[in-house]
């Protein structure tokens, strides 16, 4: 079989231009679209777009719904493209071009204008029909999330657990009381949800025409203040009350040393083999409709996964628990070509993981800042061991750019390998395209560059530092002018490794 060599960038919507505070689904993102096209790019990866919960240091991967897209990705351009804002109420709120997201500032300036444009919507004719159907076809998880969204603004962002007994058990008359009381506020988040759905699916229609495909991003697991858990509470681990039995982490390992403790409930994997995981099919379906492939976050924990008592500080006392692996991959590769899925195999992968991985044929990941350490003859990020059926990287979003790795993490040793491999003197002037052609060259069907390796920029534009809090998912460029350039650069080294 031919090998289909192709190349993608990782952008999160968030970090594109805005002129709002925030990266959204407006002007700026059709302006990358044509920027990946004109550079013979393939592939646009993003990080999760699901509402993010403020609380949860407005991570992607703490989301309030694990199929509500994010409000704060909608584009005002784009409403007042559809009569629902004037050009005048958005040009009094531009907010100055910053190298960060300031979240504050951003919701400051889009709420009261999403207000306006509902109100403007609900007098309308012209878009009742298109969303009465979108409010039917995706009532199965709209209803809830709503509901649950509209309480816990009304409560002021207080988490489920801590509602009055019968809000947080979902007693049914008190949710039929709930949604008469609050009939307008969760009309105003279905209209928030239908903006974004229609805002996406027309980038991503713009994307299909100008040959880019999108990997969208799915965490293993869902935020303990979300209204996944809220509405269905029989398939995570919790008791009455609503407080996790155990939850979910990683041990000891690069990132950290007493490791990471996420805090994310775990999984009932038996209540969900009964339902032949129902509730995974439907999300995963979902995502495979915003999406033209998704890269399934923390892989590992479908083999096994880390169970922390819920009282400690720490992931040090955790213990892994076996998951059924197997049977659920099973029912998963029965609607989903495996060819659609991209594994996070990375971490603390042991034998039982690989078999797994090896068994159903997904294609991994390879991160080249990891693969010039100590074991670099047999490690399987070096580029002399990569294989076809694989996804390498220079660096994800929880990792340093190219040039903050050289300045402050690779060892000497790491240095003189680096050096040795490629046969020339790397420094912070040539590190990023020296790992941006080893990803290009490799043998794998796909390679995917962080856009802070394509421009080559330092530490102060990583996205996150896993085991970390404050000062994450806030990076963003400050424009595209670099985009003529840059395309002409990206053109020709993918021409020239035959990724185009």
């Amino acid at each position: 079989m031919k090998s289909i060599r192709s190349s993608g960038i990782l952008l999160h919507i968030t970090s594109l231009p805005g002129s709002f505070g925030i990266g959204d689904l407006g002007p700026s993102a059709y302006q990358f679209a044509d920027f990946l096209n004109r550079s013979g790019v393939a592939f646009w990866q993003i990080l999760p777009i699901n509402h993010i919960d403020p609380t949860g240091g407005h991570s992607p991967y703490s989301a309030l719904s694990v199929f509500a897209g994010d409000p704060w990705l909608i584009s005002l351009e784009k409403l007042c493209s559809m009569g629902l804002l004037q050009k005048k109420d958005i040009l009094a709120s531009v907010i100055p071009s910053e190298d960060s997201v300031d979240f504050q500032k951003m919701t400051d300036v889009k709420e009261p204008l999403f207000e306006k444009a509902f109100k403007k919507f609900c007098l309308k004719d012209r878009y009742r029909a298109s969303f009465k159907k979108f409010c039917a076809d995706q009532a199965e998880w709209l209803d809830s999330y709503t509901i649950f969204i509209s309480i816990r603004n009304q409560l002021h962002g207080k988490n489920w657990w801590k509602w009055p007994k019968n809000l947080r058990d979902r007693d049914p008359s008190l949710i039929r009381k709930v949604q008469k009381n609050l009939k307008n506020d969760i009309l105003k988040e279905k209209f928030l949800q239908y903006i974004f759905f229609r805002q996406w699916f027309e980038l991503k229609s713009y994307c299909r025409k100008k040959g880019i495909r999108i990997i969208g991003d799915v965490p293993i697991y869902v935020g303990r203040d979300s209204v996944d858990v809220w509405a269905h509470r029989r398939i995570f681990s919790l008791k009455k009350n609503g407080i996790p039995t155990a939850v979910s982490g990683a041990p000891p390992d690069y990132y950290s040393r007493t490791g990471q403790r996420w805090g994310n409930p775990l999984y009932r994997w038996d209540v969900l083999r009964k339902t032949r995981y129902a509730w995974w099919m439907k999300r995963l379906n979902h995502n495979l409709k915003l999406f033209d492939k998704i890269r399934i976050d923390h892989f590992r924990g479908f083999v096994a996964y880390w169970a922390i008592p819920t009282h400690h500080k720490s992931a040090r006392r955790g213990k892994w628990v076996k998951a059924p692996a197997r049977d659920f991959l099973k029912v998963v590769l029965q609607k989903i070509p495996k060819s659609a899925i991209i594994a996070e195999d990375l971490g603390y992968i042991t034998a039982d993981v690989r078999k797994v991985m090896d068994h159903f044929g997904f294609a991994g990941m390879r991160l080249l800042l990891f693969g010039f350490g100590p074991k670099f003859l047999t490690h399987r990020f070096a580029p002399h061991n990569h294989v076809r059926n694989c996804v390498v990287y220079t660096g994800t979003h929880d990792n340093n750019t190219a040039i903050g790795w050289l300045r402050q993490e690779a060892t000497k040793a790491d240095r003189k390998r680096l050096e040795q491999y490629v046969a020339q003197k790397v420094t912070k002037d040539n590190v990023a395209s020296v790992m941006r052609m080893m990803a290009w060259k490799s043998v794998a069907d796909l390679a995917v560059v962080p856009i802070q390796d394509v421009l080559e920029l330092g530490p102060k534009a990583r996205m996150n530092i896993p085991a970390t809090v404050k000062g994450n998912w806030v990076w963003k460029l400050t424009d595209l002018d670099f985009a003529p350039m840059v395309s002409k650069m990206l053109y020709t080294e993918l021409k020239t490794c035959k990724r185009i």
